[in-house]
Formats: structure tokens, C-alpha cells, sequence
């Protein structure tokens, strides 16, 4: 039986042209609350930009963002993780040492925070995910929040190296992933959307072999290894097709509806 969904939003949920079908939602919407099934969007993104996607429904859903540091529900903080600042410090040296132009984006618990020097290119794209997007004249100086998370944006040739050289020289700091869109979110070592997911399953006494997750992005593998059932998406990267138990038709083709649509039988 089905007691809860999850789903990623950029590439899974939304379509390319960053919405959804929202009348056919709705209507899935309304019988999973009649049913009683948990909906859960599991996102890199921050808190702010994904509650914005569902006006109607945002203190009825729970949301796991920045890849799981953050969970809320019912619109209140229930879990976060941070890092510790001395770290913070030392991944932004770092960043600012590399040979290429990278853009970067700290994210805190309040808002998130980007420098006032990037390309004006940079900091559009940035808007749409950080709704609450602070700019700063320097990293040198933090603002007063807790950090969870780094997302890079990095010439497209040098995104499987970053992220390997993030892995191996900070090791036990950060852990690198791709998001699936070319670009690289570093995120506190343990913490993942899978992680965040077993916290709120043991909170609600669901079991994992209850839960139906959605994902295609590499940052979505472990709570599609957590599932009990798992869709990749057809549009998706090779790893989360080789994680999953089967495969949804793409975003643009409503995939994670379509699916939710045939689980609860749902003409």
C-alpha cells in the first residue's frame, strides 16, 4: 500500500518550462489527502522557491529542500543541518583559488547569499531558485545564519572534475554532487534526501516499503534506493536509471503524474 510519494522537482516534477500540470495535480492531490498518503517534494532547491509551486496547498505538504539539510512541515522547521563555519570558510578559499570562472551560491537557513560581483547572467538564473537571495560584497565577511549548502555553477567540460576534486580534497567536509543540470551542489557528508525521508517515515511509523520516490538527478539516489517502490525518469541521468526499480515517462510528458495516476488507480 502506498502511504507516501516523493518527488524531486527540477527535471522530475516540473517541466521545462519550470511549472506543472496543475488541474491534473490537483485532482491527484485531493484523493491522496482523502487517502490519507503523506506528499513530499525532496528538492536541492530552496524552501522558499519550492512552497511557491503549490500556493494552495504548502501547509498541507512536506517539503525536504536544500538536499535534506532542511525539512518542513506544515510549514514549520522540523529537522536542519548545518555545517560548522570553520568549514564554510575554507570550501569558499578553495573555490575562489580555481582556474575557471565559477559562480557560486551559499545557501543559509534564512536565505541564501551570492556576491555582488557575478554576471549578471549568473544571478538571474539564481533568482529562480533562491526566492530569498541575499548580495554580498565579499564571502569574507558571513552574515549571521546556519549554512547548509554550495551550488556552483561551473563551465559544463569541468563539472565531472570538480566534483571529484571536491570529493577527494575535502573529504569529510563536503560531498559533492551533481544535480543533474550540469551544475554541483556541495552538501554536509550524510546528508541526503534519502536521509530526510527515513527521518520523516520513522516520525509518521511508515515503512519504507510504503514509500514511492522519484528522481533524476544523481542527488535523488538514495531516496530512490530507499523506496519501496522507485521511478527514474525517462529523462534522467545513467545512475538514477541503473538505481531505480522502473522508469516514468519524461517531465514533459506529465511522467510523475501519469504514474501516481496509475498506482492509485485513478483514471
Amino acid at each position: 500500500m502506498v502511504k507516501a510519494i516523493a518527488v524531486d522537482m527540477d527535471g522530475t516534477f516540473l517541466n521545462s518550462d519550470n511549472d506543472y500540470n496543475r488541474e491534473r495535480f490537483e485532482k491527484l492531490f485531493t484523493e491522496m489527502m482523502n487517502r490519507n498518503i503523506k506528499f513530499i517534494v525532496a528538492s536541492g532547491n530552496q524552501y522558499a522557491q519550492l512552497r511557491s509551486f503549490f500556493p494552495k496547498y504548502e501547509n498541507e505538504m512536506t517539503f525536504v529542500s536544500e538536499n535534506g539539510a532542511l525539512i518542513f512541515e506544515k510549514n514549520k522547521l522540523i529537522q536542519k543541518t548545518t555545517f560548522n563555519l570553520a568549514t564554510v570558510r575554507t570550501v569558499l578559499q578553495l573555490l575562489q583559488t580555481l582556474p575557471f570562472p565559477i559562480g557560486i551560491v551559499l545557501s543559509g537557513v534564512s536565505q541564501a547569499y551570492m556576491l555582488k560581483s557575478e554576471p549578471e547572467k549568473f544571478k538571474s538564473f539564481a533568482r529562480i531558485y533562491y526566492h530569498r537571495l541575499t548580495e554580498l560584497e565579499t564571502f569574507s565577511d558571513l552574515p549571521q545564519d546556519d549554512f547548509v549548502k554550495f551550488a556552483l555553477q561551473v563551465p559544463g567540460e569541468q563539472t565531472e572534475e570538480l566534483v571529484e576534486r571536491m570529493n577527494r580534497d575535502l573529504k569529510g567536509k563536503v560531498t559533492a554532487v551533481s544535480s543533474g543540470h550540469g551544475d554541483i551542489d556541495l552538501i554536509i557528508p550524510g546528508t541526503h534526501k534519502g536521509r530526510a525521508l527515513q527521518f520523516l517515515l520513522e516520525n509518521w511509523e511508515i515503512t519504507p516499503s510504503e514509500l514511492v520516490s522519484f528522481g533524476d538527478g544523481n542527488n535523488d539516489l538514495e531516496m530512490l534506493t530507499l523506496a519501496g517502490k522507485s521511478y527514474a525518469m525517462k529523462n534522467g541521468s545513467n545512475e538514477t536509471h541503473q538505481t531505480a526499480q522502473q522508469l516514468a515517462p519524461t517531465n514533459d510528458e506529465d511522467g510523475v503524474l501519469a504514474v501516481i495516476e496509475s498506482l492509485l488507480e485513478i483514471q
